[in-house]
Formats: C-alpha cells, sequence, structure tokens
C-alpha cells in the first residue's frame, strides 16, 4: 500500500519551486508555446507570458548574454522553461534544493533523443560563456552577465553533442537518452496537444 501512496504522490505535482503553482489544474489563458499545459498546469498565465520574454521577471535571466540569441534556438530555451514551469508530470524526478529561491528542483528527466537532438541542432551557432546556467553568472547589474574572463564561444563548441547540451546546461535537470518520441520512456518537451499529453504515461510507468 505504501509504494502505491508514494506512487501517487509523485504523479500530478508541481514542485516547491519560485512560480509554481501549489496543484496542477486547468488554466484556460496559457500564453504561446506553454499552450500545451492549458487543460493541467502548474504555471499561471502570467508566468506563462513571462517564460516569453527575452528578460523576464521570472528569473532576470537573459539569453542574450552574448549578443542576441537566434530566434530557432530561443524557441527550445522557451519551451524548456514551460515545460519546467508548468508540466505536472516531473514528479518522479522532483529532488530537494537547497537555494533561496526554491526548495525543489528536477533532476535526470529524461528527454527523448529527438527533443534534445532538435535543441542542439537550432543552437549550434548562438553564443554563451558558460557550460552550466545554473551558477556562476555575475549578477552585480541585477541579470546575468558573463564572469571575468569566459569568453563567448558557439554552442557547438561550448556543448560538442547534443547530450552535453542537454546534460550540463541546467546542471543535470535533463538525461539524454535514446528514447523515442511516442514511446512512453521518454519526456517531450514538445506534444501536440490535441493528441492528449504524452508525459502522463511517462511519469506513470518511472513513478
Amino acid at each position: 500500500a505504501t509504494a502505491a501512496v508514494m506512487q501517487d504522490s509523485r504523479l500530478n505535482v508541481c514542485m516547491d519551486a519560485k512560480h509554481h503553482k501549489t496543484e496542477p489544474g486547468p488554466e484556460g489563458q496559457l500564453y504561446g508555446q506553454c499552450v500545451l499545459w492549458k487543460d493541467n498546469a502548474c504555471c499561471t498565465a502570467n508566468t506563462s507570458l513571462e517564460a516569453h520574454q527575452d528578460q523576464s521577471y521570472l528569473y532576470n535571466f537573459n539569453w542574450d548574454h552574448c549578443g542576441a540569441m537566434p530566434e530557432k534556438c530561443k524557441r527550445h530555451f522557451i519551451q524548456d522553461t514551460c515545460l519546467y514551469e508548468c508540466s505536472p508530470n516531473l514528479g518522479p524526478w522532483i529532488d530537494q534544493a537547497d537555494t533561496s529561491w526554491r526548495k525543489e528542483r528536477i533532476r535526470d528527466v529524461p528527454l527523448c533523443q529527438e527533443d534534445c537532438e532538435q535543441w542542439w541542432e537550432d543552437c549550434q551557432d548562438a553564443v554563451t560563456c558558460k557550460v552550466n546556467w545554473h551558477k556562476g553568472w555575475n549578477w552585480t547589474t541585477g541579470t546575468n552577465q558573463c564572469p571575468r574572463g569566459a569568453m563567448c564561444q558557439k554552442f557547438k563548441f561550448m556543448f560538442p553533442t547534443a547530450a552535453a547540451l542537454c546534460e550540463q546546461i541546467w546542471s543535470g535537470s535533463y538525461r539524454y537518452t535514446s528514447h523515442h518520441r511516442g514511446s512512453g520512456r521518454c519526456i517531450q518537451m514538445w506534444f501536440d496537444p490535441t493528441q492528449g499529453n504524452p508525459n502522463v504515461a511517462v511519469a506513470q510507468y518511472y513513478a
């Protein structure tokens, strides 16, 4: 019985973090790329709108810290933000976080191969100065700037493989897998909401 209770507590949950709702539920007004989660979301409409801003108040994080990030690349980071803020299906990978701004984080979420490869493909010519975007920035201006001595380089040099990008950029939040979309074994960052949310079954499998 305890195992069943444990399993249930990891399904359809929101993590205890900066902008998450306490319980998932319908959000009719989700914005832009976050609309995939409108039937059952951990994010509010406001959060979904901010996820699309270049300099959003969510974390004061600037994608363009080494010059403008190409749009085709940026859409993956917006999608990554939508998944993180809105998905109620990340329970099996929620871990404790000892930071001032959140009590929980995700770790080793198994991303579908296509989602990771496409992210890497579209971002190869984007430019950054850091491999791990979670820490080590210079925040003196109130937004993230490259630390002193850090060189801006193209993603393809910073992240030589798709796995390097997905696994390193948010310090192990994602894990690169060889599982394919629709396999029921990996989390999709992108899906067709008219077909329902495929990540519900994935969370059940891992829980």
